[in-house]
């Protein structure tokens, strides 16, 4: 019988990093952000404005203070952005493997698939190309693309519905935890 995973304990402002990998290994993107708490579903991270992403291809920095959701059991991250003019959209969710924690570090092998939603509710899949082209080029196994698929389709289903989970009310709470430790 294996022991059940383990996740440490962080108090409110505690530094993590959240590591994106691509299949095999090859580092992607990544940063330090904060530990915010924990609700039902998983962990919650503050990504503060001015915030550097780095490590991949698609470095870029924070124009917004926003959350990221990391589920303890599913195949994504979800980032909850503030509204902003320069802001293309108010939810970007990566599908990923299950994030795994070691120590205060979170990782995740990033799947090429996103589910963009846009601040006016409308939505899309994107990079299903590089997602196809990734199934040959890092030798995804056939399960990992199995598991893929239905966590896309399953995220799509659930912003389609206005499920909870995806809610950006869900978010507001997190987002005033941010706000008091960036202001104490």
């Amino acid at each position: 019988m294996s022991e059940p995973v383990r996740r440490p304990r962080f108090e409110p402002g505690s530094p993590v990093r959240v590591q994106f990998t691509k299949w095999g290994g090859q580092r992607h993107h990544g940063a330090d952000v904060v530990y915010l708490g924990a609700d039902d579903h998983g962990d919650w991270l503050g990504d503060a404005v001015g915030n550097q992403w780095s490590g991949g291809p698609k470095s870029f920095v924070s124009i917004t203070d926003n959350v990221l959701f990391v589920p303890r059991d599913r195949g994504l991250t979800a980032m909850f952005y503030t509204d902003h003019p320069e802001q293309e959209f108010e939810l970007y969710v990566d599908i990923t493997t299950v994030p795994v924690w070691d120590g205060a570090v979170v990782t995740a092998v990033d799947l090429d698939l996103d589910v963009i939603r846009r601040f006016d509710g409308s939505w899309y899949v994107d990079d299903e190309d590089e997602f196809a082209e990734h199934q040959v080029t890092y030798g995804y196994p056939p399960d990992l693309v199995a598991a893929a698929e239905v966590e896309c389709a399953r995220v799509g289903d659930e912003i389609r519905a206005e499920a909870a989970l995806f809610a950006d009310a869900r978010a507001n709470p997190w987002r005033a935890v941010l706000r008091s430790l960036r202001s104490s």
